[in-house]
């Protein structure tokens, strides 16, 4: 993997609307981002499917709250306890509805100035599987045996178009597989209800 710093311009938004609440994280994987939230002072809660993931994740960060579990089941954290909830392409495995009950879950456990920073698969991210591969539903294929969604601008417009104000949404370039892999970084805060 190649070094990923996409995470260290949010880090003063971050600060900001964490304060002393914990970040959550979904989909923490190995543990890079935990790693660069628990160095800028966070107490990070961090969430991953794998066993795996979370052993090298622990191992690395012995600092951050790791838990095994699925971001389609509930959270391991209270209603309106975190002003961060960080998902680094981690929401786009799911069927739209799927999707979208997810980011319900994820508002409700946000404080109400809290933010959602995301990065989502791209459609041109087609060194990753967002062309010729078997289609299940719009932008969403089987790549290499698991589902994968990729999203377009008016896609993240639609997710985030009920309860969220979009601060900001840019589709950007990451080189931390090897190959460019383009996504969607979205950072979208709580509209108050």
């Amino acid at each position: 993997m190649t070094n990923d710093p996409w995470l260290e311009r949010w880090l003063p938004l971050i600060a900001q609307r964490a304060q002393s609440a914990p970040v959550l994280e979904l989909g923490c994987g190995h543990g890079d981002d935990t790693d660069t939230l628990t160095r800028a002072g966070h107490h990070v809660v961090a969430l991953d499917v794998s066993d795996d993931a979370i052993g090298i994740a622990r191992a690395r960060v012995p600092a951050a709250d790791f838990r095994h579990g699925d971001v389609r089941e509930p959270f391991p954290v209270a209603d309106g306890s975190v002003g961060v909830v960080l998902a680094s392409l981690s929401l786009h495995y799911f069927p739209w509805p799927q999707t979208e009950e997810i980011l319900t879950r994820i508002r409700r456990v946000l404080r109400a100035s809290g933010v959602l920073l995301c990065r989502l698969n791209s459609t041109n991210d087609h060194n990753f599987g967002a062309s010729g591969h078997k289609q299940i539903e719009r932008n969403y294929y089987r790549v290499k045996g698991k589902r994968k969604r990729f999203f377009d601008a008016a896609d993240v417009a639609r997710l985030f178009s009920t309860d969220w104000t979009v601060v900001s949404s840019e589709e950007l370039t990451t080189l931390k597989y090897g190959k460019p892999k383009v996504a969607w970084e979205v950072v979208a805060q709580c509209t108050p209800s």
